[in-house]
């Protein structure tokens, strides 16, 4: 079977080219630069699940039902890969693993082009991994060449437009639980994404987060224990540690009043100043505990190893980024350490 690209940009069965380009397919000529797709995007509604499986294998014989037809219902990516394609065999897997996050809001068709060279020839195939997007029978996106995880999922996230897979919707569901202030609920939910997606680091953070919310730093502690560094140094995961050691600093800080007191009766101690702001942290003034630490980095930024910015740019962590208190938080501090 053969197809053609048509005017509006869907296929038929005919004969036609055209498509990406990665790492050479033996005889194919090279007409369009690595990575590139000459494929002209089109609005794409909110996709709907379908049935069928969400990864197969496929031929020239079935592409048209397979791809063609099946994008009437929910986008197919098509990869394009071969047995002796060194990149192939780890660009395939973290397709794999994307579109079965995606949760049937995306399929997948396999592609062996040894076995289907006239379907390789007639999109022209350059180079593999080759990676097209389907959506209502016609291309719409692809790329050429292993990529890292994160630009899959945002060449994913272009193909769903404002459709979310559904960890994702979860992922969003356990922070409004946990910021709602049932940290209990956000944790059951946390720990269930975790069990499908192990190594997901906002569920890990969440994790951490919602079990230092209850009061169970020590669960939490154990949690990071276990982790690996590389998972440590993730954005996410690395400002739940922090919250969870800012936690234990402010544990014994101390009763407000006779650490205000200290503070007035000498405004220069580092120290005091330090004390009172982890105290008013402890107690949830997160605000004045901020303020206190500003104070302390105007005055002394070097303190102590400069101890007051440290301890600060942990309760940004904890707060979040977008936190309204961490926004002007971090305006503050810029404008005092770079006046």
């Amino acid at each position: 079977m053969e197809f053609k690209m048509n005017p509006d940009g869907s296929m038929s069965p005919i004969e036609g080219p055209a498509g990406p380009q990665g790492a050479a397919v033996p005889g194919a000529q090279q007409e369009t630069q690595p990575g590139q797709l000459h494929m002209a995007p089109d609005a794409m509604p909110a996709p709907s699940a379908a049935g069928g499986p969400l990864i197969k294998d496929s031929n020239t014989a079935n592409f048209m039902q397979d791809v063609i037809d099946a994008s009437m219902q929910v986008p197919i990516m098509v990869d394009f890969w071969a047995p002796w394609c060194g990149p192939c065999k780890q660009l395939g897997p973290a397709l794999e693993k994307a579109v079965t996050q995606a949760g049937g809001l995306v399929r997948m068709v396999k592609i062996n082009i040894d076995e289907n060279q006239e379907l390789a020839a007639q999109l022209s195939v350059q180079s593999i991994p080759a990676v097209f997007a389907f959506k209502d029978g016609r291309p719409v996106d692809g790329f050429a060449g292993s990529v890292a995880e994160s630009q899959i999922k945002s060449f994913i996230n272009r193909l769903l437009g404002d459709a979310k897979p559904p960890m994702e919707q979860a992922l969003d569901a356990a922070k409004e639980m946990l910021e709602a202030g049932t940290p209990d609920e956000a944790l059951a939910l946390y720990k269930q994404i975790q069990a499908e997606a192990p190594d997901n680091e906002v569920a890990i953070a969440g994790v951490i987060r919602a079990s230092l919310a209850i009061g169970n730093r020590e669960a939490a502690e154990k949690i990071i224990a276990t982790l690996p560094m590389e998972l440590k140094n993730m954005p996410e995961i690395a400002a739940a540690v922090s919250a969870v050691e800012l936690d234990e600093a402010a544990e014994g800080a101390g009763d407000i009043p006779p650490l205000r007191q200290k503070v007035d009766a000498d405004p220069k101690n580092p120290e005091a100043r330090f004390d009172l702001a982890m105290g008013l942290f402890a107690v949830g003034q997160h605000e004045l505990a901020i303020d206190e630490f500003l104070n302390l980095i105007h005055m002394n930024r070097s303190w102590n190893e400069e101890a007051g910015r440290v301890q600060l740019l942990k309760v940004f962590d904890t707060l979040g980024p977008t936190h309204e208190l961490t926004v002007a938080g971090r305006k503050r501090l810029s404008s005092i350490l770079f006046s």
